[in-house]
């Protein structure tokens, strides 16, 4: 599992990406670079990280789900995903 620190800033930059969503498209559209220097670093979309929901960890995310490979499997295993069995042939 991911630190509570880790995830706490991940769950701070998600906010200022929505906060400064349209400000930023304004102006990149207006072509002012001058002033999107201004903004601050993490209203940037580009410094978000897919991370677990559950765990926190940042490898191994399934994006479909939400969820790491290892949080899946065991959701998988327990039933909790409908749809979703182990294969076998």
């Amino acid at each position: 599992m991911a630190k509570e620190s880790v995830k706490a800033r991940q769950r701070k930059r998600e906010h200022m990406v929505a906060k400064y969503a349209e400000k930023r498209a304004a102006l990149k559209a207006a072509g002012d670079f001058a002033g999107l220097d201004k903004l601050p670093k993490n209203s940037s979309a580009v410094r978000l990280r897919n991370r677990c929901q559950l765990t926190g960890r940042p490898r191994g995310y399934i994006r479909y789900f939400g969820v790491c490979r290892l949080v899946f499997r065991d959701m998988a295993l327990d039933g909790k995903i409908p749809g979703v069995r182990k294969a076998s042939w």
